[in-house]
């Protein structure tokens, strides 16, 4: 991959409203099977979200970050524990991750995100430089129960993606879309 290039590897076509056109010049869009180990990491990122939600620690979302194969962190997110809008799943993980590795930049770790980070989620990933991002549910499927609109986008929205060396893989994982619809009655916004 050259530096700058965006590279996205979805098992599904883009679909939505407002489908994510690349950048032809800073962009390639790759269609590829994902692997039992995105599965296996992806999994562990929605088991988090339904922990976050049973101990009412925050919303319905989970991220794990990974270092040669091994599980660094798993994380949910911490908003009403921490009374800290900032404290999302990729946010705390990321944070544990630096801590625990003694280290500002996670070159050689990967980021997986039970549902598409939102902008300032997906700023915090490019900056401390994770090789690669891994989410289950896009981000509308928060928005239909109720989280604000603009975490939607995130991704595709945001122009780091073109500045970025960053992996983006959307998995087809119906797991997590059903947290939110299993959760949502469990937590207010």
């Amino acid at each position: 991959m050259m530096s700058g290039e965006y590279t996205i590897i979805d098992n599904q076509k883009v679909s939505g409203s407002v489908p994510f056109v690349p950048d032809p010049v800073h962009a390639t869009v790759e269609f590829a099977a994902s692997s039992d180990k995105d599965h296996k990491y992806l999994s562990q990122a929605v088991e988090e979200a339904y922990i976050g939600v049973e101990c009412g620690d925050g919303g319905p979302f989970g991220a794990v970050i990974v270092h040669k194969n091994e599980i660094v962190v798993s994380c949910h997110n911490m908003v009403f524990k921490y009374k800290d809008p900032t404290a999302h799943a990729e946010i705390v993980a990321i944070r544990e991750a630096c801590k625990k590795l003694n280290e500002i930049k996670l070159s050689e770790c990967e980021i997986y995100a039970s549902c598409e980070p939102c902008p300032m989620c997906f700023g915090a990933i490019h900056l401390s430089r994770l090789k690669r991002l891994v989410y289950g549910a896009k981000a509308e499927a928060a928005v239909a129960i109720g989280f604000n609109s603009c975490i939607a986008n995130g991704v595709k929205g945001t122009e780091l993606c073109h500045k970025s060396n960053l992996e983006i893989v959307k998995l087809d994982a119906s797991i997590a879309e059903q947290v939110f619809q299993n959760t949502k009655e469990k937590f207010s916004l």
